[in-house]
């Protein structure tokens, strides 16, 4: 008889979930070494259930989980869930904003795709969420969006002009834009960079610890960064608008 595989002790964040059942759920979770894995959590729905209290979004996890078949199906079965601690739940603002990195992760991710760097920049990103320091909030979700980005392969290099390759000058300005790149900005290009501005945050994409130089990078910048980044992840996750971004937008419009 064959013995199910088993990813045991697997850091990892519940990016949503979803009923399976009267009783059950399906999950859907960042691993560090697995990538986005789809788990069905059997009885969680119980009140009796050890996984209702800790199958929570926003919260660093160690699970176990058999997979099905020959490790290749879609859904595998979690066997435990354990909480690893260090925080609470965030809230308001930093709540809503952790639920819009769980959503492109979602939109964005294949599963069974690892990016063990990116866990741990999401980790980092979670842990300010929960903390109190909500004047970090802006910066901290354009490094991640530039790190996700940059990860999948759908950010050019912000150190040239995409389409001719041609060096920025430091003081001119230029802006991303999804279907062209980095180019010189128009006239009517209000959210654009200096290119020493692009330049410092492609050195802190390079540089080894990217999560902390990138936020550097950032922090001064995150305004103008925010319009050309939504576009851009926008144009690349397709219709329809994100739903955490359209919630954002009818709450400020109470």
């Amino acid at each position: 008889m064959a013995v199910a595989k088993r990813v045991s002790d697997e850091p990892a964040f519940v990016l949503h979930s979803y009923d399976w059942s009267e009783s059950s759920l399906i999950l859907e979770v960042f691993c560090r070494q697995q990538g986005r894995t789809a788990l069905v959590a059997k009885g969680a729905k119980k009140p009796s259930s050890n996984f209702r209290p800790v199958l929570l979004p926003l919260q660093p996890l160690l699970v176990t989980y058999t997979l099905t078949g020959d490790g290749h199906a879609d859904i595998h079965t979690l066997k435990g869930a354990e909480w690893v601690g260090g925080h609470v739940m965030p809230t308001g603002d930093a709540l809503l904003s952790g639920m819009y990195l769980n959503e492109l992760l979602l939109r964005l991710l294949a599963r069974a795709d690892p990016h063990p760097a990116l866990f741990d920049a999401y980790a980092g990103v979670v842990r300010v969420l929960a903390s109190e320091h909500g004047d970090a909030l802006e910066a901290v979700l354009r490094s991640f969006e530039l790190l996700l980005l940059r990860e999948i392969g759908l950010l050019p290099g912000l150190d040239v002009q995409t389409m001719t390759f041609d060096p920025l000058e430091s003081n001119a300005r230029y802006t991303l834009v999804p279907e062209g790149g980095l180019r010189a900005a128009s006239a009517a290009d209000r959210a654009g960079l200096t290119g020493s501005q692009w330049q410092a945050l492609q050195r802190g994409l390079d540089d080894v610890a990217s999560y902390t130089a990138t936020l550097r990078a950032c922090a001064p910048v995150a305004t103008e960064l925010k319009p050309q980044l939504r576009a851009l992840l926008q144009y690349h996750c397709g219709s329809p608008t994100l739903r955490t971004r359209q919630l954002m937008i009818d709450l400020q419009a109470l």
